[in-house]
């Protein structure tokens, strides 16, 4: 008798493949979509994860503020904190100094219980015990060693020396750039280090290009050259395992070139700053007192789908939670009447009714 064929599907599962590693700051997500941390968690759960590889991020300043500071800041640190590359471009005459304004990240919630609590150790005999196998040495390595996808910075905290120095920081002052194909060059050079495979990826590219059309630059009065500058830019990008943002004053823009900037934009922000005393806000909103500015979500980087993004808000509060912490929160309307109910959209009753009492079921 001959022996029996065994039958194989074409449509079988291919179990030897892995699937693809990636460095550290990387987050997979649908889709084959691997993110980037924008240096907020609470923006990165807005987006969905964070900002995604390939994608142009824009946000609008605000004249009277500089609040998109904040978000650029946290948005370079993060990439240091982790070992990746950045290019960052500046009006400045020296953008380098800038760096010494990055926030350092705040300890974690396992080193601040380490610190609280420094003789709980001593009563755990078990794990005292562990110690033995391992050595101090590995296990403080195995500490350091640890990357968070996204860190909480400590805004009056700066940035160690040794994240700032390294080689992974491309600095341009736009002033040295006569035109703009200096600074495409500069840019075209920076991420050919990262190109787009299918492979798993070790390593990705920031790039933050602040007020791109101030008055400083030469070149802020040639709209349709700028305009053609973010296009080549957004090309690059797309194919290269990077992530770049470029912030911009839109009252400087004419209504028309301002309506092409925003439709270029894979992720498009724009911040505004809070008029002090607005007595009419503060009867409107709960923890006014807290809050610096909003954050307005106008558009979401959606890459290898069609699906569009629905958001369950657009506007944000921008607070500094103990003078430190950036945090976005989402609008809460103030109780009627001076109530002491919770805020607008909650309802912990089982019926509409506001009367006081038992509830009838």
């Amino acid at each position: 008798m001959a022996a029996a064929k065994t039958r194989t599907s074409t449509f079988s599962r291919n179990l030897s493949t892995a699937a693809p590693s990636h460095g550290p700051g990387l987050k997979c997500g649908p889709n084959g979509t691997v993110f980037l941390s924008s240096g907020i968690p609470d923006l990165d759960k807005i987006l969905g994860g964070g900002f995604p590889l390939g994608s142009l991020v824009m946000v609008m300043e605000d004249a009277e503020a500089p609040h998109h500071m904040l978000l650029l800041r946290n948005f370079m640190a993060q990439g240091l904190v982790l070992g990746q590359h950045l290019l960052y471009s500046s009006p400045a005459r020296d953008p380098r100094g800038f760096l010494g304004t990055l926030p350092s990240p705040a300890a974690s919630k396992d080193d601040k219980s380490r610190e609280r609590d420094p003789d709980q150790e001593k009563g755990l005999r078990i794990a005292w015990q562990y110690k033995k196998y391992f050595g101090e040495n590995q296990l403080d390595g195995q500490r350091d060693g640890k990357h968070e996808y996204s860190n909480e910075f400590d805004l009056r905290k700066p940035l160690e020396r040794h994240f700032i120095n390294g080689p992974r920081i491309d600095c341009v002052s736009i002033q040295d750039c006569p035109d703009l194909s200096t600074l495409r060059d500069r840019c075209a050079t920076f991420l050919s280090q990262f190109p787009r495979n299918d492979g798993s990826i070790s390593c990705a590219g920031r790039i933050a290009i602040q007020s791109f059309c101030a008055p400083q630059r030469a070149y802020s009065n040639m709209e349709w050259d700028m305009l053609s500058f973010i296009r080549s830019l957004k090309s690059m990008v797309r194919s290269s395992n990077s992530v770049a943002i470029i912030t911009f004053p839109p009252s400087l823009l004419s209504p028309s070139f301002c309506k092409r900037w925003q439709h270029m934009a894979d992720t498009l922000l724009s911040v505004k700053a809070i008029q002090d005393e607005d007595k009419e806000l503060a009867q409107l909103l709960t923890g006014y007192q807290d809050m610096v500015g909003f954050l307005n979500v106008h558009k979401v980087a959606r890459i290898n789908t069609q699906v569009p993004v629905i958001l369950e808000a657009t506007t944000f509060s921008i607070k500094l939670q103990k003078r430190r912490y950036l945090v976005l929160e989402c609008l809460n309307q103030a109780p009627v009447d001076g109530s002491s109910g919770t805020s607008y959209g909650t309802s912990g009753g089982c019926s509409s009714s506001s009367k006081t009492g038992n509830l009838d079921f």
